[in-house]
This record gives C-alpha cells, sequence and structure tokens, in this order.
C-alpha cells in the first residue's frame, strides 16, 4: 500500500508564536469562545487533515501579564466539536499525574461514542512544577515516578475500556435482557498506585479505545511512546534529529513485538508562509518584535524545572555552562536537552534563544513560500524523518489559512496527501490496526458482579 502523509492541526491559544495575540492576523475572539475553535476545526475537516489536537496545563503560568492564556478545558472543548463535524480526529491531552484511571476512561469512552470513533488521547506525565500544587501536592513528583503512574494508569484505562465486549448489549424487550452479564468482566485492577473493581459503565466504544498519541522524547519518554503510543508528536530543530528519533522508536518498538507502522510520527512544523521568502520572514520579524522578554524568561524557567535565568542579559552570547544539566531536569527534560543542544551549536545570544523559542517553544520552524514549504514537508516525509507533521501555525487563523489553501494543494498534487476522507474511524483513517478485546481472544469467562 502506498504510504501516506499525515496531518493533525495542533490549536493553541491565537497561535504558536508567543506574541501572536498581538498581531493583526490573529482572532479577535475570546480564547473561550467556542466558536472559534469550531471554525479551525471546521477549516482543518475541509482540507481533510487527520485530526486536530488540543494540548493542556493544569496551572496557570505566571506570564499571563503578557501572553495570552485561559483556554477551555480540552475534553469538554472536544465533546462541543463532536456535535459541529463529522469526519476529522479530535484528539487532547490528559495527564496520568492529576486524573484518575476511571474518570478519564469513561469521559474518552463517552467522548468516542458521541463522536463515532474519532478521539485520540494524548498522554502527558505533566511537567510543569506548579502544577503539583493545585492537586494537593507539595512538590512536583520526579520523572521516574511519574512515568512509572503512568505506565500503571494507561494499563487500568486499558483494563476498563476492554471490560466490555462489542455484543454484550441485547437490549431485548421481549425476553427483558438488556445485556449478556458474560460479555461484561471486572478489572480487578489492584497495582502500586491504584486499585480499581470495575467493570466500566459506559459499553465499549467504535474505536475500542481511543487512540493513544504521546509527546515526550525522553528516555522514559521514548520507551513509554514505543511501548503504547499509536501516535507521536514530536520536536526536532534539525532533520537530523528527527531521522535519529523515527528510528530510534520504531527499533524500541520492533523490540517490543510491534510492528513499526502502527506508530505514526509527527514532528512539529511552524510555518511562516508568504508569497515571497521576505514576505515569510517579515511573519517572524513583526512577531519577535511584538513579544515581551519576560514570557520567553518563564518559559524557558519552566523547561528547566524552575531555574533562574534573571542574571543573564538580553545580548549575552551564551553557552551551555549557562544551563542545568538537561540530564537531570525533572520537567521537560527532552526539551531541556533539545535546547542546551541548540545553544552549543549555535551559540545565541539570550535575546536570540528567546525569539527562536518564541516561535514554537522548541519545534522547527519554516520560512518561505507555499512550494517552499512543501518542499520541507515532502523532504522530511520521504526521508525517514516523519510520518507526517504536528502543524503549528504561527498565527491563527491567518497563516492555517495559508497553508490549507495553498500548502495542502501542492501535496495533494504532488500524491502524498488524501483529496477525500476515506470511511471509518480517526484509528483507520492512521492505518492503525483494531484493537482487539479480552473476548477476542478468548480468555477464560469470569462472570462479572
Amino acid at each position: 500500500m502506498t504510504r501516506e502523509l499525515h496531518l493533525n492541526l495542533f490549536i493553541n491559544g491565537r497561535g504558536h508564536h508567543e506574541a501572536a495575540w498581538r498581531h493583526d492576523g490573529s482572532t479577535q475572539r475570546a480564547l473561550t469562545d467556542v466558536s472559534y475553535y469550531r471554525d479551525l476545526t471546521l477549516a482543518a475537516e475541509a482540507a481533510k487533515l487527520d485530526s486536530v489536537f488540543f494540548a493542556d496545563h493544569v496551572a496557570l503560568g505566571d506570564e499571563l501579564e503578557h501572553a495570552a492564556r485561559g483556554e477551555l478545558e480540552p475534553l469538554t472543548l472536544l465533546g462541543a466539536l463532536s456535535a459541529l463535524t463529522e469526519r476529522i480526529g479530535l484528539i487532547a491531552t490528559a495527564s496520568t499525574t492529576y486524573s484518575e484511571p476511571y474518570n478519564l476512561a469513561r469521559q474518552l469512552a463517552s467522548l468516542d461514542h458521541l463522536s463515532g470513533g474519532r478521539i485520540g488521547w494524548n498522554i502527558v506525565t505533566s511537567w510543569a512544577p506548579a502544577a503539583a500544587g493545585n492537586f494537593g501536592q507539595e512538590r512536583q513528583a520526579g520523572i521516574d515516578q511519574r512515568y512509572e503512574r503512568a505506565h500503571e494508569f494507561v494499563e487500568v484505562a486499558s483494563k476498563l475500556w476492554d471490560s466490555w465486549a462489542q455484543d454484550a448489549i441485547l437490549d431485548d424487550r421481549e425476553t427483558g435482557h438488556f445485556a449478556r452479564p458474560d460479555r461484561i468482566r471486572r478489572a480487578d485492577h489492584r497495582g502500586t498506585h491504584f486499585g480499581v473493581a470495575g467493570a466500566l459503565n459506559i459499553p465499549r466504544s467504535p474505536q475500542g479505545r481511543p487512540v493513544f498519541v504521546q509527546a515526550g522524547a525522553s528516555t522514559d519518554g521514548r520507551a513509554f511512546a514505543a511501548r503504547y503510543a499509536e501516535a507521536i508528536f514530536t520536536a526536532h530543530l534539525t532533520k537530523e534529529s528527527a531521522i535519529a528519533f523515527y528510528s530510534d522508536i520504531k527499533t524500541q518498538a520492533r523490540v517490543l513485538g510491534r510492528r513499526g507502522d502502527q506508530i505514526v510520527i509527527l514532528p512539529g512544523i511552524s510555518a511562516a508562509i508568504g508569497s515571497t521568502e521576505v514576505e515569510a520572514k517579515r511573519v517572524w520579524e513583526e512577531l519577535n518584535e511584538l513579544s515581551h522578554p519576560t514570557v520567553g524568561l518563564s518559559r524557558l524557567s519552566n523547561r528547566f524545572g524552575g531555574h533562574d535565568f534573571s542574571h543573564l542579559k538580553l545580548d549575552q552570547v551564551l553557552s551551555v555552562d549557562d544551563f542545568p544539566d538537561p540530564s537531570q531536569v525533572q520537567a521537560s527534560r527532552s526539551r531541556a536537552q533539545a535546547i542546551t543542544a541548540l545553544v552549543g551549536r549555535e551559540r545565541p545570544t539570550l535575546r536570540g534563544l528567546l525569539h527562536s523559542l518564541a516561535g514554537a517553544r522548541g519545534h522547527f520552524t519554516a520560512t518561505g513560500t507555499p512550494e517552499q514549504i512543501a518542499h520541507v514537508i515532502e523532504d522530511w516525509f520521504v526521508s525517514g524523518a516523519a510520518d507526517g507533521f504536528n502543524v503549528m501555525p504561527p498565527i491563527l487563523p491567518s497563516q492555517f489559512a495559508l497553508f490549507t489553501g495553498e500548502v495542502v494543494p501542492l501535496l495533494q498534487k504532488r500524491g502524498l496527501f488524501r483529496t477525500e476522507y476515506g470511511e471509518g474511524t480517526l484509528r483507520q483513517r492512521l492505518g492503525l490496526d483494531p484493537v482487539p478485546s479480552q473476548f477476542d481472544r478468548q480468555a477464560p469467562l469470569q462472570r462479572s458482579a
């Protein structure tokens, strides 16, 4: 079968540049206005994208004075969008550190029913240090502890989604039998972090469970992704780094007995698009002129677990000695490693580093005409760096309109991207195998209580 490019729209604020909220090309609608997200999602659906994605933050950042924050809670938003769309996949972040398996399994199963099988779960362990205080914890758990809990969380949630057979409901009015008890089983999980009886109190959803999405790239994150992920949102500043990551994940997956084609790897791309290169470069220049250094410093500090960078001068040339050891960071370790690698490679000033991170927080940024952006996407796709892209427009909706209106048609013309949706669920659209149930595997029958 011919390999097909996959595209996901990452909707973030008024755009992925931290100053997009001030730019004339960004929406003036509130970040709590569902019509804003509806229109973007419908535009993505009209362009035949695979899915849209919403990140989540369970703490209010301290850069609020100069940065737009306060988006809607993503699972609630997916519920609204499921009723306003028909074909496009809907993916949201939910934390394994600050959620409970039974509640989240119910919510995601409900969304998969409401959407007709279009839901994906971005599984995160929540690296932001400020989140712990919102959940009764004095300090953030270390990265090892967070991933240990995440492994068990996914195990429990999977047991709950698997507790119903597809044919468990009879709904037979004549005989008075609504369901078949022998086709519903308890989870009966007792582990280090969770004790969950089950069964889930909602029937098996169209996909069996949501598509598992993951975004960590540390050693722990890669091992977790190789075991569970079906789609990966990843950040790379160079194609070479993306190729190495792609190869490593697929190799680790094969060692675990998984097929490489059952993991779709989608690096982020934040493209400034213009009719000429000069016009495209002007987009970044305008945005950087609108940015405030305290926002960048706050976000840089968070990436390094709260490290204080305030003593550094904006026009000071940086070295890796100005940063804590990224291998010891308990927040976003993979992103901290990418940032220090960039500093070692390019030796930017602090101002230059903040500008480079302001555009997409360590994801790949591109600049050019629609033809040039389409060429970059094709090059990464055929070079073994990506199965597609997590599209992160620097300004929403204007830059996304250019992407769908001018870049997508070029990808379609080159035979890389679909012109129409096929039938089926998000899982089928991504080329993923169906999720077998324990009943299909002929596990021994255990009548539920």
